[in-house]
């Protein structure tokens, strides 16, 4: 299932059918994210004209291309290599006439690719935050909504920087709610919020800014594009790809297998060990009682958690979703779980996710581990390492959020 979700949200799959008819004038493609090499390789293998451009994409997930170039850059931190392809991206579309196009590919990663700051901020101020933002347990929208007024190409900026070329934009979501303005910090989408909502969301969750990061907030000088900005007049934004799509692709297989599927959403947040502790909950019920769904079924869900990190552990959300699942199911015969990042990222490490078997927890102590302690030490990726339970997927090409699947056996039949 986990093998379907990542399948249905291919580039090579769901780019195609949303290529814009060609331009009187000069086509150029440029984007951002996780996914975006493997979206451009698309766009060039069903394009027959003339197409020059630029996408920026993590280190190890670059596809060859011909006519599009592609920069690799570091995520989640931001690197130099970032900063000087997002230079270079913003210059690429400066000029340009309302006969040209331009086509702006986006998937999830997009924001620590494309770390531009405003006049008057480093890189170093960007990644002082983004750490700080990482560590703080706020959700990918208030992360995101910090990034887009101290960004110089987010909230809307590299769309008005295309004016008056006509621009689609392709999104690949891995947010929950699939809002634009949240994928990468929508580089081409208006921008509702304000620098006063960024400044709240930094007070909330006790973030120590630069002076140079606070002026720029306080001052207003951060201020994005908003709604109804002529430069951003006839533009197109395109969702190809969704956490939800990649959760009925997995659906379906269950029901194919015989297992009924049973999707709670695909927007859950929360601390992921919270999470961890409802959706157990909601499991040992439909093992015990066959509600709200009889077993064989699977549970799934899609969305972002979010680890506060406290102890000295690597975090990741979906380990730690799923080592908090298995000390609540305490070893439950019939229950079985796989958490994983579509991406083939979780948190910072080259690891998906990880698979909860009933004896996990068994196995564990009988190594000498201490679950609750790991858990308490945000040290799930430690954990499931240790066990041989890591999932490790490799670059994905693609990013829909995180995959959750907890598999409910039926009862063993007492006749």
């Amino acid at each position: 299932m986990f093998d379907a979700a990542i399948a249905s949200a291919q580039p090579a799959l769901v780019i195609p059918p949303h290529l814009p008819r060609p331009p009187r004038g000069r086509m150029i493609v440029i984007g951002a994210g996780k996914a975006s090499a493997a979206m451009a390789k698309a766009v060039e293998d069903h394009w027959d004209g003339r197409i020059e451009g630029l996408v920026i994409t993590r280190y190890g997930y670059a596809v060859p291309c011909q006519r599009i170039e592609i920069v690799e850059a570091a995520h989640p931190v931001p690197d130099a290599a970032g900063l000087e392809a997002a230079k270079r991206l913003l210059k690429m579309v400066d000029g340009l006439s309302a006969d040209d196009l331009v086509l702006c590919l986006i998937s999830g990663g997009g924001s620590s690719l494309m770390p531009l700051p405003l006049d008057g901020l480093t890189l170093e101020h960007k990644q002082d935050v983004n750490r700080a933002l990482l560590k703080s347990g706020a959700t990918i929208g208030e992360m995101n909504c910090v990034r887009r007024h101290l960004s110089a190409i987010k909230g809307g900026r590299l769309a008005a920087a295309c004016h008056p070329a006509r621009v689609v934009t392709l999104l690949i979501s891995d947010v929950p709610g699939d809002d634009p303005i949240d994928i990468a910090s929508g580089p081409t989408a208006a921008d509702p919020t304000h620098c006063a909502d960024a400044l709240a969301i930094v007070r909330r969750y006790g973030i120590e800014l630069p002076a140079p990061v606070r002026e720029a907030l306080e001052s207003g000088r951060g201020e994005s594009v908003k709604p109804g900005d002529p430069r951003l007049a006839g533009h197109e934004i395109h969702l190809v790809a969704t956490p939800q799509m990649a959760l009925e692709a997995a659906a379906k297989l269950a029901r194919e297998a015989g297992v009924t599927p049973y999707i709670l959403g695909d927007a859950l947040e929360g601390e992921a060990r919270d999470v961890g502790k409802v959706l157990a909950g909601i499991a040992l019920q439909v093992a015990g009682r066959g509600q709200p769904v009889a077993g064989p079924c699977v549970l799934l869900s899609g969305g972002e958690t979010t680890v506060t990190v406290r102890g000295n552990g690597r975090g990741g959300r979906n380990v730690e979703f799923l080592l908090s699942l298995g000390i609540a199911l305490n070893g439950h015969r019939r229950i079985h779980a796989l958490a994983g990042d579509t991406d083939g990222v979780d948190g910072q490490e080259e690891i998906a996710g990880a698979l909860l078997t009933p004896d996990s927890l068994m196995r564990a102590w009988g190594m000498g581990m201490k679950p609750r302690d790991h858990l308490a030490d945000n040290d799930g990726h430690g954990f499931f390492e240790r066990l041989g339970d890591s999932v490790v997927t490799g670059p994905t090409l693609t990013n829909v959020n995180d995959f959750r699947a907890i598999f409910i056996d039926a009862p063993p039949d007492m006749g």
